[in-house]
């Protein structure tokens, strides 16, 4: 039996994406040239920016609002240097704006992270492999600018990624799938819990994100907080 990757995207990836190669292909009379894409998923780990909306150069990825804890699946890319922006959904008023590379036939994600008066980036190649039978793998990512160091571990049981600074991150680690789990987010290193995510089921055959954002000193909308993306999944 061939399994099959699918992975998330939005509406416009979708409606154009091969699902075992990122190429597309423009008709040019009786040939057809190869355009190299790559996919690209942005993720709104901004506490206090509470609906964005994020554009590549012109071009609007979304077609909801990104809010704050919230991701947009890959989406389709053209390859080289692109203009990255985030904007508030109400007003358009820029977040953030900065260039980057993308390679052909490479998936990324971009985290916008920080307080909106300070925002920050953190661009990650993902490398997604399909996960063994009955397991799922999931990645731990701390985009909290004063925690200095966390852990992401299971409430009673394993530590699965550890002593991660700001914009630090982990490789996906294999867990087993079909299965609830309870996260804690602690201070590395000791039994402190910075946040959690609670009743999370793990599908086998999926891959997932998850992160820590906002601020240990912040309150109400920048406060600590903790958020899941499934990326993709294998059936």
């Amino acid at each position: 039996m061939k399994t099959q990757r699918s992975i998330k995207t939005g509406l416009s990836g979708l409606l154009c994406m091969a699902m075992l190669s990122f190429s597309s292909c423009l008709k040019n009379d009786d040939d057809y040239v190869e355009i190299p894409v790559a996919l690209i998923s942005a993720i709104n780990a901004s506490p206090d920016a509470d609906a964005a909306d994020f554009y590549l150069d012109q071009n609007r990825g979304n077609s909801v609002p990104v809010k704050s804890g919230e991701s947009l699946d890959y989406i389709r890319a053209y390859t080289g240097k692109r203009n990255a922006s985030f904007y508030f959904s109400m007003n358009q008023q820029k977040i953030k704006t900065d260039t980057v590379t993308l390679k052909a036939d490479h998936l990324y994600s971009l985290f916008l992270s920080n307080v909106v008066a300070t925002p920050d980036y953190l661009l990650i190649t993902d490398s997604i492999a399909q996960p063994e039978a009955g397991k799922a793998t999931v990645r731990f990512v701390n985009l909290s600018p004063d925690v200095q160091s966390a852990d992401l571990a299971v409430q009673g049981g394993n530590i699965l990624a550890s002593n991660k600074g700001y914009k630090g991150y982990s490789g996906f680690i294999t867990v087993a799938g079909d299965t609830q789990y309870n996260f804690e987010i602690r201070r590395a290193g000791t039994g402190t819990v910075l946040s959690t995510l609670s009743n999370i089921k793990l599908r086998s055959g999926s891959v997932y994100t998850v992160w820590l954002q906002g601020l240990a000193s912040g309150s109400g909308q920048t406060a600590l907080s903790s958020h899941i993306q499934n990326n993709a999944y294998y059936y």
